[in-house]
């Protein structure tokens, strides 16, 4: 079944591609769609080699901190950026890959994001505020005490070209944010 709809995917693309040979318009709309940008030029300044220090704050206002590495890297001719990420939390090893995007078409970034802490799929959209150098998301994970969905806001903040901040956001009911964790980036060199 699989195949068959992956058959069926690029008939379709195909079919749109020489629909759009056929309309300038199209095919410039389609052009300018699939060209990397200054957004995608932004998103390549993070690829390199990081090290990674989370700072959970625990029942009690404790901080449980933990040491990581990350790695990013464009893929597909500079359109996504695609990262991996490997850490300790808790005593338990951790690993994550995302891939980072922005839709020329949407005007938005878009976050996915796996890791060995669940079986799920993170999804987040979200704009950068080119004054602050702030990519800010929005999305949904699952909680898995209650296999519902949570709302979850991430922001990175660029503070130059060596050192990140990520910080992780539950977004309550009401509409209130509360701090899960916050993670620094430093480049390795």
């Amino acid at each position: 079944m699989k195949k068959i709809i992956s058959f069926l995917s690029i008939i379709v693309f195909l079919s749109g591609i020489s629909y759009g040979q056929d309309d300038p318009a199209a095919m410039e709309a389609w052009m300018k769609y699939m060209t990397p940008g200054p957004m995608h030029e932004m998103l390549s300044k993070m690829a390199g080699d990081w090290k990674t220090v989370m700072t959970m704050k625990g029942q009690g206002g404790q901080e449980m901190k933990s040491e990581g590495t990350a790695k990013f890297e464009m893929i597909m001719g500079g359109r996504y950026l695609k990262s991996t990420f490997k850490s300790d939390m808790m005593g338990i090893p951790m690993e994550g890959m995302g891939i980072d995007a922005y839709d020329n078409a949407k005007k938005e970034f878009i976050s996915v994001w796996i890791d060995n802490m669940g079986t799920g799929v993170t999804v987040l959209k979200g704009n950068l505020d080119q004054d602050t150098k702030t990519l800010t998301y929005y999305g949904t994970t699952v909680d898995p005490a209650s296999g519902e969905d949570s709302k979850i806001k991430s922001v990175t903040k660029i503070i130059d070209e060596n050192n990140h901040k990520f910080e992780m956001y539950s977004v309550m009911p009401d509409g209130s944010e509360v701090l899960m964790f916050e993670m620094d980036y430093t480049r390795i060199k």
